[in-house]
């Protein structure tokens, strides 16, 4: 330059060479290399270095790829995009550019020409029309309907140096006095500048993407984001937003009114790109993926940052220009000015840009893994049922009383994930993990930001600036102390977070049981010891930040006290610029350095989290024939083997592999005798050999198996209890660990065999799964409607009469798992859903035993002898052997894990097996079936008589589960104050002080600085500081919640001196003599404001800790107690959102939201104050700026609130259909449904993204306008102190109070958006603190008796008096005036078909509902007029599904300790479950109480494994017993329920139908108990199996919510036409029936005669 221009600077822009050189050189070179990067060539010894740079910017899923990727689910057709080019377009660029060519020639080929001596002028001119020329091609040669980013940069540049061009023309003239060019010169360059104006215009407003034809161009800005087809101009002023504003501040959104994300970052082409990537590690595949944005952001990052220091810096040189009054002074002043206003409009840019780059990684990171964690729980192995080994050792270790030893990695992830720490990794990992990503700018900005403010401060005070930095050397290894002890802190806070929620998970699941028994309170205890122990980690983790805060609020003031007194100890006079100037640095420093800490704390809590997925993610899968995805991705094979088959099988259940490291340090720690699997063992179904392994894991396998089902026929699996025919299914399935043999599934959707059944398996479990959808629904399972079929399987399944009773038929929806059915309606919905499903293997898991006998004849004979299972080759697993044998095939029978017996009916018939499985009770059956036969028809008539009818007056279903609510308009100020009164109103006046002497501390801390100015005397210039907008990062980061909320208050002024005249009545010392003396005060203040920062931390914190542990109690109370209706209707899911997300929010988010509104607010008013005091004039803008805030302002905080408050309620069905799809994986699998689920799951990941990235979007144009308006008001602040002459000193108060005054706008408006939806949280938590609650548990005022009910009561125990009962006011009633009495000691049958009030009736002896009219009195005493807790204390009631908490046996049978341990083993012996030989050896090792030794074990194990008849598993009372129990069969499940009842002696026991899952020989023994043991009590039995009833001594037959018929036994059976009698004859077992109720007569009458 020097050489073109003699005689001037480079940059001198004065001189009009160089003007005119710039602006050749620049766009010529940007051609030039637009015009070698199109070379599409490389040389080959380029190339690896070029596709290296390439890879990571290469986009990672563009516009066209995500919409083919996501219409590959639909089925579309091709994507087309109408490419056509506006003609006018490109002659009016092509035209302009043309002209602009030719003038600019001819201009340079005219100064060529006139001066010949100097022609780089001309060559410089030519050298611009040349960069025309390309402008005038590429839009001819190239066209193309969206954006030219080349030309874009081009015009920009010309625009530019067009303005240099003419303002330097025109600065020359006013301040030297240079003419003006000729006219002709002159005009030339103004209408250079309107031509630029024109093609910049034209170009900045072609869209990014044109509109495919998938989506109407109405749509968009509607339906569809505008974010791909924005314009230029659109882009860069983030306008596109604005739409979604105005429709938020005009209405209450809903989810309709948000536009569609844009298809490159929907759930669904995210993810199937995402898994085509394979990489070593998690983070690689993520790196893969987001390379482009991650890197884009980094290098605007750094941009931002440049120009965050330019500003200041142009600040600095308007003051240094102000106090020497001259023209030149005040033009450059002006321009100064301007330019500091385009350097923070630029920062502005830079920001949104770098913050939508890093924004849109954080969405596309966060649906990668959540749909990932989705993917995976579709594909590995089931792992339900595991122990938690860690648990069951703790307790081994404390009854053999050894301590627990601290173990520095138990809380690191481990495999073998349950579904609460599943849901946990979906909802708080991947969520920390994306917001780690859309934060990660402060790592790379702050080392930056350290080195310039370093040099600035090495310019001031010299190598005196590096004294102070020894301090942060020095406190480095304490740092890194309370960052270590951070990670293991977070480790332990999520470790018992997945814990307490482990516990939630269970107590919701499990509440309807836990009031049955009246176990509330022990429940509310247990989850509150898990609470407190996930209290102590956080307030750990509180202390540590408080550590932090102190460690970082006083390490700047100690860094800047060494360096000043090591500056003034070298003899330097550190006088007031230094001494600003410096102090405005140090606090720039201070942020990054604060953020550093906090960030590497945050990176390592991110590492945490993504090894925490990683282990998920790498755990095992199943089988590919198991898993219809995997095959989907897998080739298929053809050719395939079409049957059902085991060969050899060894089969056990699923287990976590260990980590051998791990083994060999375990077998040291660890006391006790177990086998090496310590991290999880599985105990489940059943008996094992016994010797092998220690009493506390039964651990089941199916040994030697061989067999292959016949095509197209019936099979049946039978055998006793704990056999292990569940587990043959799940081997079939696919569901359990293969050790050898092989297993043959054949599954294959599309392959349709002659009868157009599919190639694959439908199944029903025997505790039926069912979604929380409706009947018709849950029985479709997302195949096609087809009418006819439909209504034959509603037919066939017995399950017409039902819906005829259910007010909506089979749109009746079902609570999730299925709470609104009764246990036979369930089994039967769940029976359906098999039967519809068009496939070839029917494989069904006992579904005969959850309804009464002649509902399973009706099943037998209309649907497996029917035309629904034809040439479908059914197995079905079942104790009904008689019942089945007819129309069985094939038979196998189970015993302990192997298969005792199997072949056809007729060969083992012939071999006379058959007499020892079932009795061949085939004569009876003969002789009744006409009967049957005759009467099935005429109930069909009527149903379909009413079928009819029940069609045309078809309404609108009630929904069973009502929309989760969702508060509209602003937080109601009693939400505040529920806050505030939680967390104790002291502590927020406390907070509120202490805010005030932050600011006055600061106040106080200028004054003193400008003290000690003045007192080297009047001369002593003023001189201004750099201005740090350090409050953009540091509350940025607080936004985020990355650092410990401390300190905000220190720079909250730090940016105005006060500029009056001293305040000095006292005396100071000469500053000469004594500069540290002023050092020393200075020091006093700032560790002063330090103080009241930690001590406010801390009050903070302890108020926070308080509130959470209030509102927690509250909220548990009020849903444990909530009633029963309530919990109906209310999915679990919603419960657990509540309590996992939003008591999360509160615990760590929402007091540092409320402190950071009030200090910012506490800001904003301090700047008021400061500006009114010293500068009044700047109000006037300032209210007109003001209005603008208040407007965008409004528009953001009620946009951000719908979206914020709707993102937290779509964020509940992902989390509740998770752990629905967890509980039903087996289910879901066997259906080869994992596809569809997984779509549904992108469809709610869309909807939940698209309110978060849309809150963000609103977020950053509110950064963007915030900004802009922010530098207007320090524009005209600097324009009106430029233009009223005032000095230095007032002029920088003035403008820093401007800036102060924006900022603290801008933050109070962001936190107070942040502290609103933090509230959301309260809110939502809040409504559920007034839930409609039970009765009260004790009524102090009615308490009964300590012997009531008493068995010797003569008149009846229990009398129900004209009772009706309705679930809901507007629900028609369930029993309408039942009356009957009941005597002690009566053992009652209660029956009806499914649906007519059996259980009702029991319910409301335990007052779940409360009668409308009538009562029920107990004992004389009506059990309303009582507290639950009493009444349902002193009654047992044993309910259909058996439920079993996690902890040991004994903790299940005897939950408070009441009983000794030979009582609870007596129990267990009674009800079968222990052998009579375990029993004694357990009993007598007992006397003593301590743990058994392995040689008892070792001896009753032995003698068990020999006979062959009492083959039960060792049980004892420390077995562990997993969450929901299961680990033990149904059938055991339920002998435990059995054990209970008979532990706790009530006088009335309620048995709902409790044997239903236990083969008829056990049934028969527990009959017998159930006769010896409960003598004394009054038994209600609802029952299904009519053999269970026949000797009681009376029946109850309820029929539509009336007693039908009340009477004994034998008179019911042989009354003519009587429905109990129909119900024995269709039995099938008639005879037999007759003759038990015969002999039961006679002996009540051999017993009353005696």
């Amino acid at each position: 330059m020097v050489q073109l221009c003699p005689g001037s600077n480079a940059l001198d822009l004065s001189d009009v060479c160089v003007r005119t050189s710039l602006g050749a050189i620049i766009p010529a070179a940007l051609v030039l290399a637009l015009c070698l990067f199109s070379i599409s060539r490389i040389p080959a010894f380029a190339r690896p270095l070029t596709s290296a740079i390439e890879l990571p910017l290469r986009s990672f899923l563009t516009l066209r790829e995500a919409e083919a990727l996501d219409g590959q689910g639909e089925k579309t057709g091709d994507v087309v995009v109408d490419n056509a080019v506006p003609l006018w377009r490109t002659v009016l660029l092509s035209f302009v550019a043309l002209v602009q060519a030719l003038l600019w020639s001819a201009a340079g080929a005219y100064s060529i020409i006139t001066t010949k001596a100097y022609i780089w002028m001309g060559i410089a001119q030519l050298l611009i029309a040349a960069t025309w020329i390309y402008a005038s091609c590429k839009p001819v040669f190239w066209p193309k309907p969206t954006v030219h980013f080349d030309l874009f940069a081009l015009f920009v540049l010309h625009f530019v140096f067009g303005i240099i061009l003419l303002g330097g023309t025109l600065y020359e003239h006013e301040v030297f006095g240079v003419p003006l060019p000729p006219q002709l010169q002159f005009l030339g360059l103004i209408s250079n500048l309107i031509a630029i104006l024109v093609v910049v215009t034209i170009v900045g407003n072609m869209p990014f993407e044109l509109p495919s034809n998938r989506i109407k161009r109405e749509d968009i800005y509607v339906k569809h984001s505008p974010e791909d087809y924005a314009t230029m101009w659109e882009w860069i002023t983030f306008s596109w937003v604005y739409p979604l504003i105005t429709r938020g501040s005009n209405m209450t959104m809903c989810e309709d009114d948000v536009w569609k994300l844009s298809p490159t970052q929907q759930s669904r082409p995210v993810f199937i790109k995402f898994s085509t990537i394979t990489r070593s590690s998690l983070l690689r595949r993520l790196w893969a993926a987001n390379s482009k944005d991650l890197i884009l952001d980094f290098c605007l990052t750094y941009v931002s940052v440049i120009f965050t220091y330019a500003s200041p810096f142009f600040l600095k040189r308007i003051l240094d220009v102000i106090d020497v009054r001259t023209a030149e002074n005040r033009s450059q002043a002006y321009i100064y000015a301007f330019l500091a206003f385009l350097c923070t409009l630029l920062k502005a840019e830079a920001d949104v840009q770098h913050l939508w780059f890093g924004r849109r990684a954080a969405t596309r990171m966060r649906v990668e893994l959540m749909a990932a964690i989705y993917d995976k729980a579709l594909k590995r192995q089931d792992y339900s049922g595991i122990v938690d080994k860690d648990k069951a050792k703790e307790a081994a270790d404390k009854k053999a009383g050894i301590k627990p030893v601290e173990n520095p990695t138990a809380d690191d992830p481990k495999a073998g994930a349950d579904v609460g720490k599943i849901v946990n990794l979906m909802a708080v990992d991947a969520n920390r993990i994306a917001m780690m990503v859309s934060g990660a700018y402060f790592i790379y900005g702050g080392p930056f930001e350290i080195i310039i403010a370093t040099a600035f401060l090495y310019k001031l005070l010299g190598l005196s600036a590096f004294a102070g930095f020894i301090v942060l050397l020095a406190g480095w290894p304490l740092n890194s102390f309370v960052t270590k002890r951070s990670i293991r802190i977070q480790k332990g806070v999520s470790a018992s977070r997945d814990k307490r929620m482990a516990v939630l998970n269970e107590l919701i699941s499990a509440v309807k049981f836990i009031k049955f028994f009246a176990w509330e309170d022990r429940w509310i205890k247990r989850t509150m010891d898990a609470r407190g122990v996930e209290m102590n980690w956080m307030v750990k983790a509180r202390i540590n930040s408080v550590l932090f805060s102190l460690i970082w609020t006083s390490a700047p003031i100690l860094v800047s006290l060494i360096s000043f007194f090591t500056f003034v100890y070298q003899g330097n006079q550190l006088t007031v610029s230094i001494a600003f100037t410096s102090i405005a640095l140090f606090s720039m420093i201070r942020q990054p350095l604060g953020i550093i800490p906090a960030w590497i704390v945050q990176i390592l809590q991110t590492g945490v989290a993504l090894k925490r997925i990683e282990t998920y993610l790498e755990e095992d899968e199943v089988d590919e024939q198991v898993s219809s995805i995997k095959k989907t991705r897998a080739p298929c094979v053809d050719g395939e083997d079409d049957t059902l088959s085991i060969e050899n099988g060894f089969f056990k259940w699923n287990e976590v592999p260990e980590k051998p490291e791990e083994n060999s340090k375990a077998k040291g720690k660890n006391h006790s005798p177990t086998s090496s699997s310590d991290e999880s063992a599985t105990a489940v179904d059943s008996e094992s050999e016994s010797i092998r392994s220690p009493p506390e894991d039964h651990k089941f396998e199916l040994k030697d198996i061989s067999i292959r089902f016949p095509e197209g026929e019936l099979s049946v699996i039978t055998g006793p209890t704990a056999s292990g025919k569940t587990a043959l299914l799940m081997a079939l399935l696919g569901e359990m660990t293969t050790i050898s043999g092989k297993l043959t599934i054949s599954k294959n959707t599309s392959n349709i065999d002659e009868n157009g059944l599919m190639h694959s398996i439908s199944y029903a479990a025997q505790s039926p799964w069912l979604r929380h959808q409706s009947i018709k629904d849950n029985i479709l399972f997302g195949q096609p409607c087809d009418e006819g079929r439909y209504n034959d399987v509603v037919e066939c399944c017995a399950l017409r009469p039902d819906l005829n009773m259910l007010e909506d038929g089979d749109d009746t929806e079902i609570g999730s798992r299925g709470v609104s059915l009764s246990g036979g309606q369930k089994a039967r919905v769940a029976l359906a859903r098999a039967v519809y499903a068009r496939t070839k293997y029917v494989l069904l898991d006992d579904p005969l035993s959850a309804v009464d006998s002649h509902t399973a004849r009706f099943l037998y004979e209309r649907l497996f002898r029917g035309p629904l299972m034809a040439n479908r080759t059914v197995i079905l697993v079942t104790h009904h052997v008689e019942l089945m044998l007819p129309g069985t095939y094939y038979l196998v029978r189970m015993l302990d894990g192997r298969i005792d017996t199997k072949g056809t009916v007729k060969d083992l018939r012939a071999q006379g097996i058959l007499d020892h499985i079932a009795q061949d009770s085939t004569a009876e059956v003969k002789e009744e079936e006409p009967i049957a036969a005759t009467e099935t028809p005429v109930e069909a008539q009527e149903d379909n008589a009413e079928a009819d009818a029940s069609v045309e007056s078809k309404k609108k279903p009630r929904k069973l589960i009502k929309d989760e609510h969702r508060e509209a308009g602003g937080v109601k100020w009693s939400i505040y104050n529920a806050y505030l009164k939680a967390s104790s109103y002291r502590t927020w006046v406390m907070l509120g002080i202490l805010i005030c002497c932050s600011q006055s501390l600061g106040v106080i801390e200028k004054l003193w600085v400008r003290e000690w100015g003045q007192a080297y005397g009047d001369d002593a210039e003023l001189a201004p500081y750099i201005m740090a907008s350090s409050v953009l990062t540091e509350n940025e980061a607080l936004m985020n919640g990355y650092v410990p909320y401390h300190d905000h208050q220190h720079y909250s002024n730090s940016y105005f001196h006060v500029n009056t005249s001293g305040f000095s009545p006292i005396a100071l010392p000469d500053v000469h003599e004594h500069p540290l003396f002023y050092v020393g005060v200075y020091a006093l203040i700032g560790f002063a404001t330090a103080a009241v920062s930690v001590l406010s931390t801390a009050i903070q914190y302890n108020g926070a800790l308080k509130a959470s542990r209030s509102i927690f109690r509250k909220l548990l109370t009020g849903v444990v107690c909530a009633t029963m209706r309530w919990h109906d209707v209310t999915p679990a899911g919603r419960m657990l959102n509540r309590f996992g997300k939003d008591i999360e929010t509160i615990d760590s988010n929402l007091a540092s939201s409320l402190s950071a509104v009030n200090s910012s607010l506490a800001t904003f008013a301090a700047a008021i104050i400061t500006v009114v005091i010293f500068f009044p004039i700047f109000l006037i803008p300032a209210v007109v700026i003001g209005f603008f805030y208040r407007m965008l302002a409004l528009g953001y905080l009620k946009t951000g609130r719908d979206l914020r408050r709707m993102e937290s309620n779509s964020r509940s069905p992902i989390f509740s259909g998770f752990g629905e799809l967890l509980e039903g994986i087996v289910t879901v699998r066997a259906f080869s449904a994992e596809q569809r689920f997984l779509n549904d799951l992108h469809d709610k990941i869309d909807v939940t993204t698209k309110m978060w990235y849309n809150f963000w979007m609103t977020n950053r144009w509110l950064l963007l306008n915030f900004d802009a308006l922010g530098g207007l008001a320090v524009l005209t602040t600097t324009l009106l102190a430029l233009s009223s002459y005032v000095t230095a000193g007032t002029a920088a108060l003035c403008i820093t109070s401007a800036m102060t005054f924006t900022m603290s706008v801008y933050w109070a408006c962001r936190f107070w958006t942040a502290l609103e939806l933090d509230l959301n949280s309260v809110e939502r938590v809040v409504e559920y603190l007034d839930l409609p609650q039970e009765p009260p548990a004790i009524i102090e005022s009615s308490r009964p008796p300590a012997y009531w009910p008493s068995s010797s009561t003569k008149e009846g125990l229990l009398t129900v008096e004209d009772l009706v009962i309705k679930y809901a006011p507007e629900l028609p009633p369930v029993l309408h005036n039942v009356s009957f009495t009941l005597n002690a000691k009566e053992r009652i049958g209660l029956l009806g078909r499914t649906g007519s009030g059996k259980s009702t009736l029991a319910m409301s002896i335990l007052r779940f509902v409360d009668p409308v009219s009538g009562r029920i009195l107990i004992d004389g005493i009506d059990i309303s007029t009582i507290g639950v807790h009493d009444l349902r204390s002193r009654l047992t009631f044993i309910p259909q599904d058996a439920t079993l908490f996690s902890g040991t046996l004994r903790d299940n049978l005897d939950p408070f300790n009441e009983h000794e341990d030979s009582e609870c083993l007596d129990v267990l012996y009674r009800v079968q479950m222990l052998s009579q030989s375990a029993y004694q050896s357990q009993h007598n090792s007992r006397t003593p109480s301590r743990a058994s030794t392995p040689d008892d074990v070792a001896s009753s194990a032995a003698s068990t494994a020999v006979t062959d008849v009492e083959s039960k598993t060792t049980i004892s009372l420390d077995t562990q017993v997993s969450a929901g129990g299961t680990n033990f069969s149904q059938g055991q499940r339920q002998l435990i329920a059995m054990a209970r009842a008979l532990l706790r002696r009530s006088s009335i026991i309620v048995l709902d139908e409790a044997t239903s899952s236990i083969d008829f020989d056990t049934d028969a023994k527990i009959q017998a108990t159930i006769r010896e043991e409960f003598t004394d009590s009054l038994l209600l039995t609802v029952a299904h199996r009519l053999r269970t009833v026949i000797d009681y001594d009376r029946l109850i037959v309820l029929d539509r919510g009336e007693i039908a018929e009340f009477d004994t036994p034998l008179n019911l059976i042989q009354k003519e036409e009587g429905i109990f009698r129909t119900m024995c004859l269709k039995s099938g077992t008639f005879a037999e029936l007759e003759a038990a109720a015969k002999a039961k007569a006679e002996r009540d009458a051999v017993n009353a005669s005696a």
